[in-house]
């Protein structure tokens, strides 16, 4: 049991099927495990190919009588998973730490966060407006319609266990659709708990559903979800590479699809910028959860009038970093999930470095403590062609570069594939729009690091994806327009 959990029965050991906790037939287990001791903390079925059939057809026998429900029910019930989860937040948390890693004050703000969708779309469940529209025609009347899409596929990632589900669930239960969710097999635990308040939120039998496979088995729970004719939309979080193979698959079903994929954001600080703000705030959005965030600042560049000061502050920044396990008190930073991130880390260091970068701080692992922990990296004249600045390390490495003009580094800024996240740092108006309005990024944040809410779209554009989590949009991507003429009215 995780250290400190109060209520245990947030602990649960089966798949969420039709509101019963399921018991699989499978003949294969997975093992969970504490990636900051790598003991095992649970082992669960693999499930079955079948088995995901069955979660599926009893998510759509659900959406038979949930899309009629009354939207206040379903707001009531929103609202009560949100109080459920704050009511349970420091055991949420600590769930979330002991499979994750991360430290208990950030898993303690994801809680917090997740639990935000729900009361954000409590509302928004309301609030599914139409519209009246006057067609050519004097005496006909067109009224639109915004009705639920039908049974969704959630797929989720390791690095937010239980807020990348929550910002899924949420707006498909209040537009009134049933979901069958999937969590990342490395941090299944977050959303079974979630799958738990639910039920005791008052959630019909069948409307969430949560299947539980391993890591090595989840490609299969995809190709289940794409080719389902039961299945209308899949929102999925996840690497590039695996959303380009989800809508392959889709394809035979045309599905609606959302997807939040890779990102590679830059920060831009600007000679004219609130240096100590922009050093917190640029260590903040870098070495949030180690890097292990598809929002986290990539690549760093930084105007020649204050790239030294800026270099010397941002590494004596990270050099007070208390590195350790999630759950021991005053630790700032924990353990990377699982063996592969670090190794990326590491190639990315030694690309940048063998191509002129210097180490300010030199990071590394941190056996000592654990074969997850690694302490970060920060380097310093990074060259435009280092590996870094091209992929998503999605680890404790902070790469630094310096720029002369806006011009400059608008071009570096839109060198990649990638448009997600973007971050500026300018007291100039002038600047900061030419900047936010000329990156090609879904999101820029300016003079803040740390910028996602409930109440903003987030998604990228180009290939880190499409579709909108959050906001009065977020509710959008589970709905279908319909639209009915009236004719001859007047007669």
């Amino acid at each position: 049991m995780a250290p400190g959990i109060k209520n245990t029965k947030l602990i649960r050991s089966s798949p969420y099927i039709a509101g019963k906790w399921f018991e699989s037939a499978s003949k294969t287990t997975f093992k969970v495990t504490d990636p900051a001791t790598d003991k095992t903390i649970a082992e669960l079925p693999d499930q079955t190919p079948e088995e995901i059939d069955h979660a599926i057809k009893s998510a759509y026998e659900a959406f038979k009588t949930y899309k009629h429900t009354n939207v206040y029910d379903r707001a009531k019930w929103l609202k009560n998973l949100h109080s459920l989860m704050m009511e349970n937040q420091d055991d949420l948390a600590r769930i979330i730490t002991w499979e994750n890693g991360k430290c208990l004050t950030d898993a303690l703000g994801e809680v917090k966060y997740a639990a935000s969708y729900f009361e954000w779309f409590a509302e928004e469940a309301k609030r599914m407006y139409g519209h009246t529209i006057q067609p050519s025609v004097p005496s006909n009347k067109v009224i639109t319609l915004k009705q639920p899409i039908g049974v969704v596929g959630l797929l989720c990632p390791f690095n937010f266990p239980s807020a990348m589900g929550t910002r899924k669930l949420a707006p498909a239960l209040a537009a009134g659709c049933t979901a069958v969710l999937k969590p990342d097999g490395q941090t299944p635990l977050s959303s079974l708990a979630i799958a738990y308040l639910a039920e005791q939120a008052g959630f019909p039998a069948g409307t969430i559903n949560v299947v539980l496979t391993s890591t090595k088995n989840t490609p299969m729970v995809g190709l289940k979800f794409c080719e389902s004719p039961l299945i209308k939309k899949i929102s999925f979080t996840g690497s590039t590479r695996v959303g380009k193979l989800l809508m392959k698959q889709s394809s035979s079903t045309l599905k609606k699809l959302s997807m939040e994929l890779g990102g590679n954001a830059p920060i831009v600080v600007f000679d004219d910028a609130d240096l100590d703000l922009a050093v917190s705030q640029a260590v903040a959005s870098k070495f949030r959860s180690l890097g292990q965030t598809c929002v986290c600042a990539n690549r760093i560049y930084v105007q020649s009038g204050i790239y030294d000061k800026f270099a010397d502050q941002f590494a004596e920044k990270v050099k007070s970093f208390k590195i350790g396990n999630g759950f021991e008190e005053g630790v700032t930073h924990a353990c990377l999930v699982n063996e592969s991130l670090i190794e990326k880390v590491e190639q990315h260091a030694q690309d940048a470095i063998d191509k002129g970068a210097t180490a300010l701080v030199k990071g590394g692992r941190l056996p000592e403590l654990g074969k997850h922990f690694y302490a970060p990296t920060v380097l310093r004249d990074v060259s435009i062609g280092s590996r870094v600045l091209k992929e998503e390390t999605f680890g404790p490495l902070a790469a630094l570069v310096k720029f002369d003009t806006k011009e400059e580094v608008l071009e570096q800024c839109n060198d990649t594939e990638f448009g997600l996240a973007s971050y500026v740092f300018s007291e100039n108006l002038g600047t900061i729009w030419y900047m936010s309005e000329n990156i090609e990024a879904g999101m820029i944040s300016v003079n803040t690091g740390l910028f996602t809410d409930a109440s903003m779209p987030f998604g990228g554009v180009k290939e880190s994806g499409f579709g909108r989590e959050g906001s009065l949009y977020g509710i959008d991507d589970y709905t279908v327009i319909k639209s009915i003429t009236l004719g001859n009215v007047y007669r």
